[in-house]
């Protein structure tokens, strides 16, 4: 199918023929076969919405790149493939992918279940995918290459930033802030409960109370009342993405304000925000690496072109822009190589930077995650987040942190050698 025919298809009959199977956005060159890459993620279940942006971005940078020239003279042609919102899906389409459609490289995955089981998939095969979410950390891959943050390139600094910055002064006599930790049960907030915990004794701070809920849960109102009981100077929220609308309803019928009792989440990008009613969550804070209002030229630009495809309605947050990262980070590796082949572009990626969006952006070669900048912002009535802080500088990727050693970060979490959880 053309991409320019492809983009003129009503948006229900693209879903139909995305869902159908895998569809090819075939690129023709002067007779030269094109370059295939494949695409993994949902276009069905609940995850479709959130991963929708990602394939845009995606396709953005496959057809800048082909507008370019390709990979020399050669057209780049993507297959994509719907995961329906299950990891094992996603693990048998990764598979029909590179042993059927002989794709040399594979962008996709949202939750950590998914991407380890792609990851099995591609060691298997000795193969590459490059994911785009801001993750745990507690793993590292040959055969993957992280474009989103770790803990170190994100939460931990935004942690410093709100223990210094947010809630009532610290008071000596009651031995520092206290804060309430609140989140999703599920394996990111586990690590993250551990390493927030960790810096709040380091800050001199306490833990006042803290509460785990399953995720898709449709009543907060009782984590609510013991969050204004306890009267924490602020909460830190690590609650899954979709969930997040149900907790900040509750914090607002409770009285609870940005102003006296701020809230710094994990979890919320613009996407999750938009179509849901966000003045609960205006005042709030939310920490990532990529949003949409960053004022450089690099980044206004890449959101205009973004606009342009796809439409003023068109969703953009920061997995979507590391997505699109990751596309062009894949293309110089070729262009340097002088081929899309892979044995060639898993050499070559290793030394790759570039100036994206969210800023420099560069590849660690040891742990194969990026150098990311670290960014708390602001929420709008609007459903914007104004940035109110950044880390001035890339922070170099630290997967499994270093005052533990990965034997004791294992032990920990509970993970058996050799085995993922």
């Amino acid at each position: 199918m053309n991409t320019s025919r492809r983009s003129r298809l009503p948006p229900v009959l693209l879903v139909v023929l995305l869902i159908g199977g895998a569809l090819v956005w075939h690129h023709y060159s002067g007779g030269k076969p094109s370059i295939r890459i494949g695409v993994l993620h949902s276009l069905s279940g609940p995850m479709a919405t959130a991963e929708k942006p990602l394939i845009n971005a995606i396709q953005l940078a496959i057809e800048e790149a082909n507008a370019a020239g390709g990979i020399g003279g050669r057209k780049i042609e993507a297959v994509a493939a719907d995961c329906r919102s299950d990891a094992v899906h996603c693990a048998q389409e990764a598979e029909r992918l590179i042993t059927e459609e002989h794709v040399q490289a594979l962008f996709g995955c949202w939750t950590t279940a998914c991407r380890k089981k792609v990851k099995q998939v591609v060691e298997e095969h000795n193969h590459l995918l490059f994911y785009a979410l801001r993750y745990e950390g507690m793993e590292q891959s040959r055969n993957i290459i992280y474009g989103g943050a770790v803990p170190n390139q994100l939460v931990m600094p935004a942690v410093h930033w709100a223990l210094a910055n947010l809630g009532k002064k610290a008071d000596p006599v009651k031995h520092g802030k206290r804060v309430y930790l609140v989140g999703s049960d599920y394996f990111f907030s586990r690590v993250l409960r551990i390493l927030i915990k960790d810096l709040v004794g380091a800050h001199g701070a306490i833990t006042v109370g803290e509460r785990y809920l399953p995720l898709g849960a449709a009543d907060m109102d009782d984590l609510v009342a013991d969050i204004a009981e306890r009267q924490p100077d602020l909460v830190f929220n690590t609650i899954s993405g979709p969930d997040n609308e149900v907790f900040f309803k509750a914090l607002k019928k409770s009285g609870i304000v940005a102003a006296t009792m701020p809230v710094l989440s994990f979890s919320v990008t613009e996407v999750e925000l938009k179509g849901v009613e966000t003045t609960p969550m205006a005042g709030h804070y939310v920490a990532r690496n990529y949003f949409r209002t960053i004022p450089t030229h690099e980044n206004q630009a890449f959101a205009k072109r973004f606009r342009d495809r796809f439409g003023e309605r068109a969703l953009l947050d920061g997995p979507a822009e590391a997505s699109y990262i990751n596309v062009q980070m894949w293309v110089q590796a070729a262009l340097e190589a002088g081929s899309g082949d892979l044995r060639k572009v898993q050499r070559t990626v290793l030394r790759q930077s570039l100036l994206a969006p969210e800023g420099i952006v560069s590849l660690d070669p040891i742990t194969r995650h990026v150098w990311k900048v670290a960014r708390v912002g602001k929420s709008r009535e609007d459903g914007q987040i104004d940035v109110v802080w950044d880390s001035g500088r890339p922070l170099e990727p630290a997967p499994f942190p270093a005052y533990r050693s990965r034997e004791e970060w294992d032990n920990l979490l509970g993970i058996a050698p050799g085995s993922q959880p």
